[in-house]
């Protein structure tokens, strides 16, 4: 099958050719690590893994890299508002690197329980500073840069295609911008490259420079880590659609100033979940983490089957009964794939029961070829499950071809299939309150309130344990 996907430079789907046949470098923006990721985010992540997931199974030996961004990423891209990681570190009581250790481990939990697989290298900004002290010579070197204030500036006027990734009409924006917003800079849409003298009392994060003693602006820390290990020029480049107006759009002018000539070949963009209107963000307050949807009953593979639902250009409105809906059709899934399992052994042995990888025929390679075609066009997540749907109910194709054609679904769609089981039945109405009252009690802090329903629950036979995901529950 061809890949092909929807290209943001080009705003159009193209056929996907790879700079070395058989090979594919793929890097994707990926955490700021000042607090939980919530569910808006972990969309992106599910998108990109899909694509990874994609083109492995297309054949393409894989190099996939995200960078943690553990150093001063302001709450606003250009260049304003408060560091992220000083704000968390201060309301917390613990130090910077506290908090980007912390919620770097809690953003990798969360990948592991959603079946997101862990790219083939991840890279913490601050592992990588003297790479990107080296990118910003060569970019002063080239004339690119001045600086003002104290800071290093890239000089966007020195691009002719500034903006083009995201359309951006520069004189509209000049014409709106505030003249206040950074005296600084000669044009407002300028960025930093280098700060020396911080806008925040007790900065921690500092190294030394040729500019002087300080830290490096957010954007340029992806084009370093890229290049390092992809090289000057690599395949794809992917994130949430929120990056294309100022981080990307910052990241192509510095890397294509300091490199010459089109930097990447393709650009994927995932589109926002949205609640009651708005995109999820944590600067709203109350955003949903993966935990919280942990207690309330849902498995984090609910959420992944409800994000493919929709296709990742496509944004995703996200409710409580959409994601009960999806909950039921997961178990749905489950229960239809446990019984197959059960038919196999039957038929084959108890090892048939594993529903071991082979190649299907008849009808289910039809099926799978079908999911093949979907997929590849543009990574089509809602007409791949409606392909794995009709295979389930079909009656006519051989549980063995089933299992194999439903396995090979599953190395793209990371539902778990091979593992599935029958789910616990239903809690009573009762106990479910307990263990959200229990939570409740938790999350206010009388733990003695907890304790006490924790008793009540194994009284009746519920055994609960506190995981990084939130509460599991199982019978006794």
């Amino acid at each position: 099958m061809t890949l092909k996907f929807f290209n943001t430079l080009d705003r159009k789907v193209q056929e996907f050719r790879p700079l070395v046949a058989g090979q594919a470098g793929m890097y994707a923006c990926g955490p700021t690590v000042y607090n939980y990721a919530h569910i808006g985010n972990l969309r992106t992540y599910l998108f990109e893994d899909t694509l990874r997931r994609t083109l492995k199974v297309s054949g393409y030996r894989l190099k996939h890299v995200m960078n943690i961004t553990d150093v001063g990423h302001l709450t606003d891209d250009a260049d304003q508002g408060e560091d992220k990681i000083l704000k968390s570190a201060r309301e917390s009581g613990r130090t910077v690197w506290e908090i980007a250790e912390l919620y770097t481990r809690a953003f990798f939990a969360d990948l592991e329980a959603l079946h997101i697989e862990t790219p083939e290298i991840v890279c913490r900004a601050t592992d990588h500073i003297p790479d990107m002290i080296e990118l910003i010579r060569r970019l002063e070197s080239r004339g690119y840069t001045y600086r003002a204030g104290g800071n290093l500036y890239f000089d966007i006027g020195k691009l002719p295609d500034y903006g083009k990734l995201a359309r951006l009409n520069l004189e509209e924006l000049r014409a709106g911008a505030r003249i206040d917003v950074d005296e600084n800079k000669k044009n407002p849409l300028d960025f930093a490259l280098w700060f020396t003298r911080s806008k925040f009392e007790h900065q921690t994060m500092l190294w030394d420079s040729p500019w002087g003693r300080g830290y490096p602006g957010w954007h340029i820390e992806c084009s370093a880590m890229s290049s390092k290990y992809l090289g000057e020029h690599f395949d794809i480049h992917c994130g949430g659609v929120d990056h294309i107006p100022v981080h990307h759009t910052n990241e192509i002018a510095q890397s294509e100033a300091a490199f010459g000539g089109r930097w990447v070949s393709y650009w994927l963009h995932g589109e926002f979940l949205v609640l009651a209107r708005q995109k999820m963000a944590k600067s709203g307050g109350g955003f949903i983490t993966l935990a919280s949807l942990a207690e309330r009953g849902y498995h984090p593979l609910d959420y992944r089957y409800f994000c493919l639902g929709a296709h990742y250009r496509s944004q995703l409105r996200f409710s409580f009964p959409a994601l009960e809906a999806a909950k039921a059709a997961r178990r749905n899934l489950q229960e239809r794939i446990a019984a197959l399992k059960d038919e196999l052994k039957e038929l084959q042995g108890p090892r048939a029961g594993e529903m071991t990888e082979g190649l299907p025929a008849g009808r289910a390679r039809s099926y799978l070829e079908a999911f093949a075609e979907d997929i590849c066009q543009d990574l089509n997540t809602p007409r791949c499950l409606a392909d794995l749907w009709g295979l389930v109910k079909e009656e006519a194709v051989e549980p063995p071809h089933k299992a194999r054609a439903l396995l090979a679904m599953d190395r793209v769609l990371g539902l778990d299939l091979a593992h599935c089981e029958t789910e616990e039945p239903a809690l009573e109405e009762g106990v479910r309150r307990l263990i959200q009252e229990r939570a409740a009690a938790r999350e206010s802090k009388n733990y003695a309130r907890a304790d006490e329903i924790r008793e009540l629950l194994s009284q009746k036979g519920i055994r609960l344990e506190d995981t990084p995901m939130g509460v599991v529950w199982k019978k006794k």
